[in-house]
């Protein structure tokens, strides 16, 4: 027998849900799986060319595509010849799906495609996996989006928001912990909007405090994407007095000028994003920030580029996703003007190119520091503020270890 064959496009979330599902379809043999992502044109385009490479490879094998791109352009994945079944983002998470696949009999009664409507679905998966990662462990919390950017394809792939209930959330951590792992992340594809569908509307600083608060032995946690705009006191507050807390945030700002902000259907102003950044850093000294930001929107001119430009060194951005505008079939941004292809390609590098010399400020003020790095292979680990770092000596894996930061070498810091 073969074990199953997983091929992942896409965030973290989509990786969790992969681990989730190799325990799900355990058993099934010659299995191939490709786990596809719907964010941009050229996502779907590399699923595609994906799948064509598996199939060359496993000629014989049940391949199954699912995930953001099989939820909303179904058919596009039935019509490729190379494709045994299109499962849905739901369906993707119940075991009945994939007991369907494990005898052979029934593997021809069951729908090539099985995509139900993703807004109808009010509950998050309920198959948790205690792992996911060697060393640092990440736990979906919550699940779709209620907000509709005009760029973005993600609700219609992943549903509304739908948050896991805290008491679950925090005896997962709690196994997690049991079995090791020092670090944990919390996940979602709206991570703020976590709690606003559960009784008394907890918010995401609730549930840190709560996490915090309940498992003491926990050395580490960190939260993942977060719109910025929608941050609690609460969280303001665990960001100031939590040391377990990581002094790292990955904003969803997209960018930089409030007209092109507006037609984005986004939710702050330039403005917000910079006196978001100056409040946290000031309760939080050190703290270090990424960010998502779109280059070549429909109607950006020059100016508006330029904003995103200067929003790096306003709100002092350390780590940089540059995402390319790619127009998505269905979305209200693809009907708007557009920005020649040359274009957005050009301003895509000049923001590339502020992010590495915004990385590399970073790497030089870190020199002669001494930090706390959880080890995730012998000769590296991350700091508390997510840079990596590479030892010039093996360390034990899975440990928290302290070391002086002794160069870097534009990527990396030395230690």
């Amino acid at each position: 027998m073969t074990a199953p064959v997983f091929t992942t496009l896409g965030c973290r979330l989509n990786a969790y849900e992969s681990e989730a599902m190799r325990e799900l379809s355990a058993g099934i043999d010659n299995l191939v799986v490709v786990n596809t992502c719907a964010v941009t044109a050229e996502a779907v385009r590399k699923a595609k060319q994906e799948i064509r490479r598996l199939r060359r490879e496993n000629p014989a094998a049940t391949l199954v595509v699912t995930g953001c791109a099989a939820q909303t352009e179904p058919q596009t994945f039935a019509a490729m010849p190379e494709v045994s079944r299109v499962i849905g983002n739901t369906e993707k998470m119940q075991p009945a799906t994939w007991d369907a696949l494990k005898v052979p009999d029934l593997i021809g009664t069951t729908e090539r495609v099985q995509v139900d409507d993703i807004m109808s679905v009010t509950e998050t998966a309920g198959h948790l996996i205690d792992g996911f990662g060697r060393h640092r462990a990440y736990v979906q919390v919550q699940n779709g989006c209620d907000h509709r950017c005009t760029f973005c394809i993600i609700p219609y792939g992943r549903g509304n928001s739908r948050s896991v209930p805290a008491g679950v959330v925090v005896e997962q951590i709690k196994r997690l912990v049991d079995k090791g792992f020092q670090e944990v992340v919390l996940t979602g594809v709206d991570l703020t909007s976590w709690g606003a569908d559960l009784p008394a509307a907890p918010r995401l600083g609730d549930l840190v405090m709560r996490i915090l608060r309940l498992v003491p032995d926990l050395a580490r946690l960190r939260i993942s994407s977060i719109d910025s705009i929608e941050a609690d006191p609460m969280l303001m507050q665990a960001i100031a007095t939590e040391p377990r807390l990581m002094p790292h945030l990955h904003l969803s700002l997209q960018h930089g000028d409030d007209l092109i902000l507006k037609r984005m259907k986004r939710r702050h102003l330039r403005d917000d994003a910079i006196r978001f950044c100056q409040e946290a850093r000031a309760l939080r000294p050190g703290i270090v920030f990424g960010a998502d930001i779109i280059a070549g929107f429909p109607t950006e001119t020059e100016a508006h580029f330029d904003q995103s430009l200067k929003l790096v060194e306003e709100c002092g951005l350390t780590f940089l996703h540059v995402f390319p505008y790619s127009a998505r079939k269905g979305t209200p941004a693809a009907r708007m003007p557009a920005v020649p292809g040359p274009a957005i390609r050009e301003r895509a590098a000049r923001l590339r190119g502020a992010g590495d010399a915004a990385l590399a400020r970073h790497l030089a003020a870190e020199v002669g520091t001494t930090h706390r790095i959880l080890t995730e292979r012998p000769r590296m680990g991350r700091t508390e503020a997510f840079t990596e770092v590479r030892f010039a000596t093996d360390q034990p894996e899975g440990r928290i270890v302290t070391a002086r930061i002794t160069g870097h070498d534009a990527l990396q810091l030395l230690a």
